[in-house]
Order: structure tokens, then sequence, then C-alpha cells
């Protein structure tokens, strides 16, 4: 009887798996049948102005079609690796086309796009998203995998690694190379459809003849308001939103980014604290950029426009008074690859020839190579003082990093640059895949009357990390006990790495009475803000600030590097911080005789 039961088991358990395949083999023909069966044969110019058919091809086993964008982060960030598959496949027969449909870009664009990215496959433009339309493409990067018959045989993304909000430091599957792969070898493609990540591409809009909301009226005030600082040539957006065109352009991104609440990036919960520099939209802010874009994106008159914001550019803070530079000798080269335990921290002194005491009240770190520099501190280093690198052992000026990070000091506050004191560049950085070189800077404004309040900043950290294996949830604490009696809190700007969840902070009164001033529930490496208190607390002397951060581990974490490896505390990305660096003033004495 255990003989025969024993068959039946094996007989069973077969028959499962092949049931299983077969499932798998159903879900993929199906998946299939979704793909329009043929594209009809299309002409577009490339970047040289010449006209390239889709028939130019015959001869070729298959044929890729990427629909690009000039400006989306998550399109740039795969061109490398698309440049990679070309370099791979290309000798297999395999043609890749680029085709740009954006309403915004227009040819010298496209052709100065591919030139700077060194895009070793023709880029065409495809004026009124005609093929976009023929293809039915609605982001920017999207792949289509066309057989020897012209039929589609993938349609999706490139791989895994990027998305919105996370990045791998390796993709989990290679949906394109797989599909090439079994078409080249003349099987079904395993998996035909994957949902794509990137930007909406950009076709033209149609106002509605009883629109009721017009950009000059109703939004561009709204985008001054709470987008322009960051959408704007030389700054962290990766698009202007400055006039018409652009907000029209952009319509569709918008609409997905303020629906999902990912845009403006706020992440402090707003039943805590308010703070001055908060730059979320109200809810009929909300609703007046969704109705724009669901009436047609209807322009208005220019009479209602807002005059236009003021910028300078490459600067936040305004027009900086004095710019220090890291020296040319300085000078850093970014290799193209970096060691496998990442580049060291480079720091670079920079002296300041200041005589007297300085008071700042602005400052901010500008990258001189964004595209290679991770983060910027920049410390102030007085005469006598050793500055030891690994222990940060100096006051912070300011810094930069994914995000909001310059130091505005608030009404009648600042900080002090003594006399004879040098600034230290803490820099780094990340390979790109292309040597790069670097001289980063540091833009001050001097305080334009003696200030009532020094600014200092503190880093409240706990450096005892032991993230176990697979831990989603694992807590650290810090905290800062306030031994003055004339201190005020500013605001914070919580710092960790790929790992960190959320983060709490607590300001804590002699007496244990706790209040919860800050609550970051889904804490975001991309963009670490800081956020400035609208009223400062005032904390007497036995007083706390309170850091309560999780960090997630796990498989779940898209950005994990690796969740089967303990994590502790270091530099690098891929290791763990936990810093709530925090933002104090003093009151500042009056001289006893103020005549003299």
């Amino acid at each position: 009887m255990r003989k025969y039961l024993c068959g039946f088991l094996a007989i069973a358990g077969l028959a499962a798996i092949l049931y299983g395949r077969m499932l798998s083999l159903k879900s993929a023909e199906n998946a299939a049948t979704k793909l329009v069966k043929s594209i009809a044969d299309f002409s577009l110019k490339d970047t040289r102005g010449r006209d390239i058919a889709l028939s130019s091809f015959k001869d070729k086993k298959a044929v890729v079609v990427v629909f690009l964008g000039t400006e989306c982060p998550i399109n740039n960030s795969y061109l490398p690796r698309l440049g990679e598959l070309y370099k791979a496949y290309e000798p297999q027969g395999v043609q890749f086309l680029g085709i740009n449909s954006n309403l915004q870009d227009g040819p010298q664009r496209v052709a100065e796009h591919a030139r700077q990215n060194a895009i070793p496959f023709p880029v065409l433009k495809d004026r009124g998203s005609i093929v976009a339309d023929l293809f039915g493409a609605q982001r920017t990067p999207e792949a289509f995998v066309l057989d020897n018959e012209r039929a589609i045989r993938y349609h999706g993304r490139i791989d895994d690694q990027i998305g919105i909000g996370y990045k791998r430091s390796e993709p989990t599957r290679r949906d394109l190379a797989i599909a090439l792969d079994e078409v080249l070898a003349g099987k079904l493609v395993s998996e035909p459809i994957s949902s794509v990540a990137g930007c909406i591409i950009a076709r033209a809009a149609v106002p509605k003849t009883d629109a009721s909301m017009t950009f000059s009226r109703d939004v561009a005030r709204i985008l001054q308001k709470n987008c322009q600082e960051c959408h704007r040539q030389g700054q962290i957006g990766p698009m202007a939103l400055l006039t018409y065109d652009d907000a029209c352009s952009w319509s569709e991104s918008i609409r997905e980014a303020v629906q999902e609440r990912r845009m403006p990036p706020w992440f402090a919960d707003s039943h805590y604290a308010k703070f001055s520099n908060n730059r979320s939209l109200s809810n009929q802010e909300r609703e007046t950029l969704l109705a724009w874009i669901d009436q047609g994106c209807a322009r208005g008159e220019d009479k209602d426009l807002p005059p236009p914001r003021e910028f300078v550019p490459g600067w936040t803070i305004g027009k900086p008074d004095l710019v220090f530079t890291i020296q040319e000798k300085d000078e850093f080269t970014v290799p193209a690859v970096g060691p496998k335990n990442g580049i060291e921290y480079q720091n670079f002194e920079v002296a300041t020839n200041f005589t007297e005491d300085k008071w700042i009240e602005r400052a901010e770190a500008r990258p001189g190579a964004p595209s290679v520099v991770h983060h910027i501190i920049v410390f102030i280093v007085a005469p006598d003082h050793k500055f030891i690198p690994k222990q940060g052992n100096a006051p912070l000026l300011c810094g930069t990093a994914p995000g909001d990070m310059p130091f505005i000091g608030p009404s009648g506050g600042a900080k002090r640059i003594p006399a004879g004191a040098k600034l230290i560049f803490q820099m780094h950085y990340t390979a790109n895949g292309t040597p790069t070189r670097d001289r980063s800077s540091v833009g001050i404004i001097f305080a334009k009357e003696p200030p009532r309040r020094e600014v200092r900043t503190f880093p409240v950290l706990n450096t005892s990390i032991r993230i176990p294996p697979g831990a989603d949830n694992y807590e650290r604490e810090s905290t800062l006990v306030f031994r003055w009696d004339n201190a005020h809190v500013l605001g914070f700007m919580p710092h960790m790495h790929l790992r960190g969840k959320d983060v709490k902070c607590e300001a804590i009164s002699p007496d244990g009475k706790t209040e919860t001033v800050l609550w970051v529930p889904h804490y975001n490496f991309n963009w670490q803000s800081t956020y400035r208190l609208e009223t400062p607390i005032h904390m007497p002397k036995g007083g706390k600030i309170h850091f309560v951060a999780h960090f997630d581990n796990s498989a779940k974490n898209p950005n994990n590097p690796d969740p089967t490896k303990e994590v502790r505390w270091g530099d690098q990305t891929w290791e763990e911080m936990m810093i709530g660096w925090t933002d104090i003033a003093f009151d500042i004495k009056p001289p006893s005789n103020p005549g003299k």
C-alpha cells in the first residue's frame, strides 16, 4: 500500500507541476493576445534630419522601440543600461530605435539630449505623438519588442531596478533582455507585459469651451508658491514649471504626482507641529490643479498672470554676498566606476581669510557636478581647532543632499564664522559611469545687523546600529539633553540611509511632559527635508529632544541593497545612519556697556 501511495503522490506531484506550467504558459498566451499583433510601417526624422522608416530594418531579427524623453529622471537613469543592451544585442541582429513623442521636446532638444548622453542608436522625433498612439505608448522609458514580422512580442519596462521612490542596487528581473532572448530563440515571451515607471508622454491638451479654471488666474500662483523653487533651471526639479507651456506639457505628470501626493515633496504629518517651509498643497490648491487639467489646461488672459517670481540662477537663498569654492588644485575626479565599498569621503579645506568674526544668516552648498555629488557637509573650523573628519567635530555651516538643506536663519538669528576660520567641505561622491570632475561651492549671505541669537546645528545621533537580516521594523533612539537655559529649537533634518522607514521627534520638558513635534511616517532617502518650525520651541535646562527611528532591512523594501546581511553604522549609502540634525538658537547677551 505504501508503495502504491508513494507512486500515486509522485504522479500527483508531477501532474501539479505540469498543470502549473500549463497555467503559466496559458497566462503568457493570454497576455500576449492583449498586445497589438503588428505595427504598420512609419517614417520619422532622426536627429540629423534624415527620414528613418521601420521598413528600413527588414533584415533585422527584432526591433526594440523605446519611447524616450529629455527631462524624465527615470528615463535618463536608464540611458546607460540601454547603451549596454544595444552593445549586447546589435551584433545578434537586433535594431534599437528611440522615439521622442513629447510635445515640449523639439528636434533640437532631442538631438542635444542624444548627443550629451551618447545614445548609440537612432532617436526619432514623433511630432503630434502619432507613433506613440500607434503603439499605445504612455510613458518614458517604455519599451516594445517587435519580432521579424514586426508584431509586438513584449511591452513594458526595461527592468525593475528603478521606479518611483526607489532604486535597487541591481535589478531582480531584466525584463527587456529576457524578452529579447526568448524572441531570438523563437520562444513565447514568458512575461510579455510589465508595468512601466516613468514620466507620462506629453500630448497636446484641448481646453474645454466651458473651462472655469485657467492657468493665468488660478494655476500660476500655486506653481509659484509650491513648485518653482525647485522646478526651474539649475535646481533639483527635473523640469521647469515657470510658464503656461511648461505646465501644459507636464500636466498629466502633474496630475499623477498630485493625486498620489508625491509632489510637492513634504513628508511631515500635518497633525503635529506647523512648519514655516511647508510646501505641501492645501486641499483647495490640489482640487484647483486637478480641475484645470480635467478641463483641458485652459490658458486664460495674460492680464491675470501674477508677476513672475525672481530667482537668482543656481541659488535658493538669493544672491550670495560671498562664494567659497574648492580650490583648483583640489579638483576631484570621480571615476567612472567606484570601488566596491564606495568612494571614501573627501575633505577639502578652504580658507575664509576673515580678519574678524562674521555672522551668516543664510548659507547654501552647491555641487559643482550634481550627477556625482551625493551630499556635502560644510564645517566651520576655528583657527585653534583640530578637525577630525571621522568625528565631524566642528560646527556645521550647511549641507546639501538629495532634497533640501540650505541654512536659512530665523529673524535675528545667524551662525558665526570666527576670524581666521577655515571651511571644510566633506564630500560624498558616487560614480555614475562617466569620469567627472568636481569643484563644489558654498554661498553665504551676511547678517545685515548684529544678531540677537546665535544658531548652532547639533547632530542628535545613535551610532550603535545593528540591524539584523530581514528585520522590517528595527528601532533606534537618540537624545539631546539641554545644558543651557537660553535655548530655542528652530527645526530638524532627519537623516538615514536606504533602510530608513520612519522617524519621530519629541520635545520633553524637565518635568517629563512629552510632545511630538515631528512625525515622518514615510521617510524618503531620495528627498531629505529640513523642517523649520513656524514657532521655535523654548527649551529650558534639563529638557530633551528625543528621536525615534525605524529601519526596514527586509526584502519588502525595494531600496534595500541586501536584506540577507546585518547592517551597521557607516558612511556609505549601503550602510546606515541615524542623525536628527537639530537647529538651536541661543540668546546673545548684550554687552554691559553698549557704548563700547
